[in-house]
C-alpha cells in the first residue's frame, strides 16, 4: 500500500501519531496540535476525518490509535523520511541539524522506485543519522533497547545511539560537543540531587544537565 492519494496533511498526522505511540505517549488532540503546530479544533477535525477513513480509532478525550492500515501508511512515510535523512547526511554531507527539515519537505514526493534506489545505494541502512530505526522494505522496524544517558552512573562507558531530531539548535550544540550517534563516552561524575553529569568524549570533559541527558539514548 503506497501513500499516493493520501494528502500530505494526513501523512503528517499519521507519522506523528505513530511517534507518540512508539514512545508510550497518547496521541491526544493537544499533543498533536503542539507537534504539528496547528490549533486544537484543526487537530480534532483531522482526527475525525482519519477515523472516517479507518486510519485511526478515535475516542474523544482519550486520543487516537492507529489502525493496521493507518500504521502501515505511517511507517511508509517514516521510511521515506529517515531514508532521505540518511541520504542527505551520508551522500550529500549535510549536518544532522539540517536533514530533518529537508526530509520533511521531500518525503511526500518520493516515489517507490526512488525509495528503493536510495535504499540500495546506501547499503540498506537500518538507522538514520539521529539513531532512529528505518523501517525496512516490508515496513518492519528493528527497535533497539536504549538507556537514557541521564541514568548512567559515574565510571560507566557507553556509545551514543540516539539524539533528538527536531531541535536544530540542540543538535548543533550536541555536534559541537561530539555527542552524536556512534561516539563512545564515559561518565566522569554524576552530581547528586539531579545535578549535572560530567561526560568525557574525545578526550574532553563536558557538564550537561540531566534534562538534556534524558533526551540522549545510549547502549
Amino acid at each position: 500500500m503506497g501513500v499516493q492519494g493520501i494528502t500530505e496533511a494526513i501523512q503528517d498526522y499519521l507519522k506523528e501519531i505513530y511517534k507518540l505511540e512508539a514512545t508510550g505517549g497518547r496521541a491526544t488532540t493537544s499533543a498533536l496540535a503542539e507537534r504539528l503546530r496547528v490549533s486544537a479544533p484543526s487537530a480534532t477535525s483531522m482526527l475525525k476525518k482519519l477515523a472516517t477513513l479507518r486510519l485511526v480509532e478515535h475516542e474523544p478525550y482519550r486520543g487516537a490509535r492507529l489502525t493496521r492500515k493507518g500504521e502501515r501508511l505511517a511507517l511508509e512515510v517514516i521510511r521515506h523520511h529517515r531514508l532521505l535523512e540518511q541520504y542527505l547526511a551520508q551522500t550529500l554531507g549535510l549536518p544532522i541539524d539540517a536533514v530533518h527539515e529537508e526530509a520533511d519537505r521531500l518525503e511526500h514526493a518520493l516515489s517507490e522506485e526512488l525509495e528503493a534506489h536510495i535504499d540500495r545505494t546506501l547499503g540498506f541502512p537500518t538507522h538514520d543519522p539521529h539513531g532512529d530505526p528505518i523501517p525496512d522494505a516490508r515496513l518492519k522496524v528493528r527497535n533497539q533497547l536504549l538507556t537514557p544517558l541521564a541514568e548512567l552512573e559515574a565510571g560507566t562507558k557507553a556509545t551514543i545511539s540516539r539524539v533528538p531530531d527536531r531541535d536544530g539548535d540542540l543538535l548543533r550544540y550536541l555536534t559541537k560537543l561530539k555527542l552524536t550517534p556512534g561516539t563512545r563516552i564515559e561518565i566522569r561524575d554524576a552530581a547528586p540531587f539531579d545535578g549535572p553529569l560530567t561526560v568525557r568524549v574525545a578526550g574532553s570533559d563536558h557538564a550537561i544537565s540531566r534534562e538534556l541527558a534524558a533526551k540522549i539514548g545510549v547502549t
